[in-house]
């Protein structure tokens, strides 16, 4: 997690603003003295900003220190504040109303009612949004789906961040057996696991583990399992981390796929291409993913073998820029985007902030590709689901952007 100067610089500014406009908005006793009320008021902003002071100050990147304790304290102070913003802004609108202006308590109070609401819906979202599974049902036909797979089921699953959960294995544990309880024919993990390092994963070993498929569980690397987001003393820490967390992804019997692809394969001797690729970072993230690795191309560098094919890269702007008009890969399974753990509405239809960041950033979503094959032209339906994911990084809390499990039925 990475809180820049800048950023608390800015927080701190907007703070303080805040803070001066509600506190002039307090209402003088009638000797005009400040009165309990507003003293009380500056008493806790002065509080409230010396915890975003705390927050800066403490170490947010060393790997000899967690960072639950920050996630929380920053998520403390955010939720005063979104509360205070949503104050000033209800008291603006009502401004023109000049019977209240003669009020001053109904003029103060209307908005303040406003902000406790705010702030519960925030801590609603920490207390009980984070811990409401939502299972997504899709359906992907294609005549290209080989008749063994007709009615094949895979579930999704993304963005786990178990650090953030310390060492409470329940809502992974919930979340294990609900994945089990769909019956998948195989399951599939989109990165992101931990948050910043592999010692996050130790308590829910045992319990990821416990994930079962008849064709096997797969999973990828994201951005945050690379332990880019601490810093180590040395390189080769660093890459020592790493290689843990793939050591124990095979451990747990999790097939990792990093750029490389096999074939699964049905009762009647079917197959169709698993395809699986290391983070495909934009900057700031760092780029590891390579499909040209990952699956054979053409001379012109292009995949076009005419067989179905699956394709897991954690970040859906590698469907976006490189995937859909450059290759026949049939359906890509992402996540990274988690909705930005905000959404109004449904997954792929709602409001969410993650939708000003990201072209794709939840559901499903087809784009038409033309490809010339030995027997002809072909036009092939390109394919992509993101999951919202079921952890959380940065803030503990989803509101209305509900963990979720997807569950994707393939038909002829």
């Amino acid at each position: 997690m990475r809180f820049p100067f800048i950023a608390s610089g800015v927080a701190l500014l907007l703070g303080l603003l805040a803070d001066w406009l509600i506190y002039r908005t307090i209402p003088k006793l009638r000797d005009g003295k400040a009165g309990v009320p507003r003293k009380i008021y500056a008493v806790s902003a002065v509080l409230t900003l010396l915890l975003l002071i705390v927050i800066f100050i403490l170490p947010h990147r060393s790997t000899e220190s967690g960072i639950l304790h920050i996630m929380w304290m920053l998520y403390t102070w955010a939720t005063i504040y979104i509360a205070k913003f949503i104050y000033l802004l209800i008291y603006a609108l009502l401004l023109p109303i000049r019977s209240l202006r003669r009020r001053p308590l109904i003029a103060t109070g209307i908005p303040a009612i406003f902000a406790v609401l705010g702030f519960v819906t925030l801590w609603w979202g920490a207390a009980v949004g984070r811990r409401n599974i939502d299972i997504s049902d899709v359906t992907i036909a294609s005549p290209r789906l080989p008749a063994g797979f007709d009615g094949m089921r895979i579930v999704q699953f993304s963005d786990a961040h178990v650090g953030t959960w310390g060492n409470d294995t329940t809502f992974v544990s919930d979340l294990v057996d609900k994945i089990n309880s769909l019956h998948p024919d195989m399951i599939v993990f989109t990165g992101d696991i931990v948050n910043r390092q592999t010692e996050e994963i130790y308590p829910f070993i045992n319990t990821l583990s416990r994930l079962k498929a008849p064709l096997g569980v797969y999973s990828i690397m994201g951005n945050h399992d690379y332990g880019d987001y601490s810093d180590w003393p040395d390189e080769k820490a660093h890459r020592d981390n790493t290689l843990q967390l793939r050591e124990i992804q095979k451990k747990m019997s999790w097939r990792l796929l990093e750029n490389e692809h096999l074939f699964i394969k049905s009762a009647a001797g079917d197959s169709i291409a698993l395809i699986g690729v290391e983070n495909w970072g934009e900057p700031p993230f760092k780029q590891y993913g390579d499909l040209h690795q990952a699956y054979p191309h053409d001379a012109g560098g292009h995949i076009h073998d005419d067989k179905f094919k699956i394709l897991l890269t954690h970040n859906p702007m590698h469907w976006h820029e490189a995937v859909r008009d450059n290759t026949d890969i049939d359906l890509t399974l992402s996540g990274h985007t988690h909705a930005m753990q905000f959404l109004i509405g449904g997954i792929g239809s709602g409001l969410t902030p993650a939708s000003l960041r990201y072209p794709e950033w939840g559901g499903l979503y087809t784009h038409d590709t033309p490809f010339t094959y030995p027997g002809g032209n072909k036009r092939i339906q390109s394919r992509l689901y993101v999951n919202i994911g079921c952890g959380e990084v940065a803030i503990p809390a989803r509101i209305g952007a509900t963990p979720e499990i997807t569950l994707i039925t393939l038909r002829r």
